[in-house]
């Protein structure tokens, strides 16, 4: 006798259609989704809140708090540079835009400047200190700081006495320091230097406090600057006995010099010029 045929393909439809399914029937990533809903909701809260607290004007900026008294930049260009910058309140306030503005003020070297609760602002100012003028090789005027930094300034009262640097851009650095030298080996004949020049061949020249400009030409590890400088201050004060007031003394020789407009007969040690 046939056994009758069970028809499983249609129990398998029937029982899957009865499970449950979907994202409904999930708690546990409904929970999550739901977490995730509320901590976005709190945040944008947060922001809005925040934004509104920032527009309020109840946190204005009143008053520009200095660490300490500038020497060559006033109260009024600072006022001036900050009343431009300034924009908003004490939360909003861009401390980078004030910084920049107050840092091209011609005496201001770097600024620092902070938030001082609850309605100011807190700057520490650092200023130029100059050192030497600048002379550019096609004539414009600047001044040098301790740095070696050429910066744009008003001549104070008394540059004139300052040394004067003139070289090509960007070799203010090495002219400060080529004159700390060479103010130091001339120490022993109480003599100053007044001006350091770097040719655009790189040819130094340096001229002293009584007038004499001294030719030391391009530095040799052969026969370098100080060497050369080293050897006229060796001779300076007999020379000076002997022929009295001297324009010139032209040094790029490896064994001598020579003179130029002296008062008396000349005084020559010829030698092949470095």
């Amino acid at each position: 006798m046939a056994k009758p045929k069970v028809n499983t393909r249609g129990n398998a439809r029937n029982q899957k259609a009865t499970e449950p399914g979907g994202l409904w029937h999930q708690p546990a990533l409904m929970n999550l989704l739901a977490d995730v809903l509320t901590v976005l909701a709190v945040a944008g809260l947060a922001w809005a809140a925040l934004t509104a607290l920032q527009r309020l004007p109840v946190f204005p900026l009143r008053e520009l708090v200095l660490t300490s008294a500038p020497v060559r930049v006033s109260t009024e260009q600072l006022e001036h540079a900050t009343r431009k910058a300034v924009a908003g309140n004490f939360f909003t306030v861009d401390l980078d835009a004030t910084r920049d503005a107050i840092e091209k003020l011609p005496w201001v070297r770097k600024a620092a400047v902070r938030r001082q609760w609850p309605d100011g602002l807190s700057l520490v100012l650092e200023e130029h200190e100059a050192v030497a003028r600048w002379r550019r090789l096609n004539g414009e005027l600047a001044l040098v700081n301790r740095q070696g930094e050429v910066f744009q300034a008003e001549f104070p009262e008394g540059a004139a006495a300052l040394p004067q640097l003139t070289g090509p851009e960007g070799s203010a650095p090495e002219l400060l320091q080529r004159y700390a030298e060479f103010t130091g080996a001339l120490a022993t004949i109480r003599r100053r230097v007044d001006r350091v020049a770097l040719s655009p061949r790189l040819a130094w020249q340096i001229k002293l406090d009584d007038g004499v400009a001294i030719e030391l030409g391009r530095d040799q590890l052969r026969h370098p600057l100080g060497e050369r400088l080293e050897r006229f201050v060796s001779h300076y004060s007999a020379l000076r006995q002997r022929v009295g007031t001297m324009r010139v003394a032209d040094m790029r020789y490896p064994n001598g010099f020579v003179l130029r407009g002296i008062e008396n007969t000349p005084a020559v040690t010829t030698g092949r010029k470095s």
